[in-house]
């Protein structure tokens, strides 16, 4: 017999209005939801619906275990068409949860992430708590589905959109300034490493010529890992098991990457100025620049996030301006060491 008959609702759910984003889920879950012991059949879930209907609609059923924690999640459609012998067990999918200290916001964004209808709430043991549903987050769901793309673009630039639409001049200097003072450092710091291999770049003009190239490539392939890590913290935040296997999987991405890139511009520049060294010295930097830039576009924004920043606008200008001087320092150091 399914022990999850709805409990009667203890509150009345308040509508979200704005400036709400930063208040605790917790304040807008409702407790009846139809929850299923994982060793009930089909016959059992539906009789005890019959003789107890939930007051309210029924979006999913979900699975939890004698300790009340969350298992999975059986859509209405399965378990309604299962077989009466058929055990919740058999029947239930892997499930997307919420933690109850999560925000609306972040409860938002699982919305625009997953595309479902609701999402269990779960707390630090992992037994349910209760449901939101997208009823409650309509609009803000919409708001945020429209502005997301736009708002990732300028945050990684160092722009806080928001504020930057609020502030006045003065104000919206001096958020963006700071900022952009990683980009001027990057810059000079790229210049004094140039400096020191100035004999090596009057004596091979390609080598200058090429390096707008490398740099570009190390900050596009940076930009995509960032945008992917970004898109991984709208899922579920920070942890370890899934950060590794993000490095993981962008070192392997960025290395064949950095080895067709690498091997394409080596070629042209061979072509151009038949200096085989030369183009062997940009085509390895190119690789060795990208597998660098790739995994710094994973690593810094989970550093930043992990102690509670905002990675969108402190990683992505210290990210591009790390990347630059590691660029130039592979750059000059390989070429100089194949053109000694």
């Amino acid at each position: 017999m399914p022990s999850a008959v709805p409990e009667p609702r203890e509150f009345r759910l308040k509508p979200i209005g704005r400036g709400k984003l930063e208040e605790p889920i917790r304040n807008y879950v409702h407790k009846d939801v139809v929850s299923l012991p994982v060793s009930a059949t089909a016959a059992e879930v539906l009789e005890g619906l019959r003789r107890n209907p939930p007051q309210a609609s029924i979006i999913y059923f979900y699975a939890v275990d004698g300790d009340g924690q969350l298992r999975g999640v059986v859509p209405t459609r399965r378990m309604l068409t299962a077989g009466p012998d058929r055990k919740v067990s058999e029947l239930m999918n892997r499930v997307v949860s919420i933690p109850d200290t999560a925000t609306v916001e972040e409860a938002c964004e699982f919305f625009v992430l997953h595309h479902f209808l609701a999402f269990p709430v779960v707390d630090g043991e992992g037994r349910l708590v209760g449901v939101i549903d997208v009823n409650l987050f309509t609009d803000e769901v919409f708001d945020m589905n429209e502005s997301r793309a736009a708002a990732d673009l300028f945050q990684l630039i160092g722009v806080r959109a928001e504020e930057a639409r609020k502030r006045w001049p003065w104000g919206a200097f001096k958020d963006r300034f700071p900022w952009l003072l990683c980009n001027i450092a990057g810059g000079v710091l790229c210049a004094m490493v140039a400096s020191r291999y100035e004999a090596l770049l009057n004596q091979f003009i390609v080598l200058a010529l090429f390096l707008p190239v490398v740099l570009t490539l190390a900050e596009s392939v940076s930009i995509q890992a960032m945008t992917l890590t970004l898109q991984g913290f709208h899922a579920g935040g920070v942890r370890l098991g899934a950060f590794l296997a993000a490095v993981t999987r962008e070192f392997g991405t960025a290395a064949l990457l950095g080895l067709a890139a690498g091997a394409l511009v080596a070629a042209v520049s061979w072509l151009w100025t038949g200096q085989g060294l030369a183009a062997l010295a940009i085509g390895g930097s190119i690789a060795l620049a990208m597998l660098t830039a790739a995994l710094l576009g994973i690593i810094l924004p989970t550093v930043v996030r992990a102690f509670r920043g905002d990675p969108k606008v402190a990683a992505g200008p210290v990210v591009l301006a790390v990347g630059d001087v590691l660029t130039v320092l592979f750059y000059m150091n390989l070429a100089g060491l194949l053109l000694k």
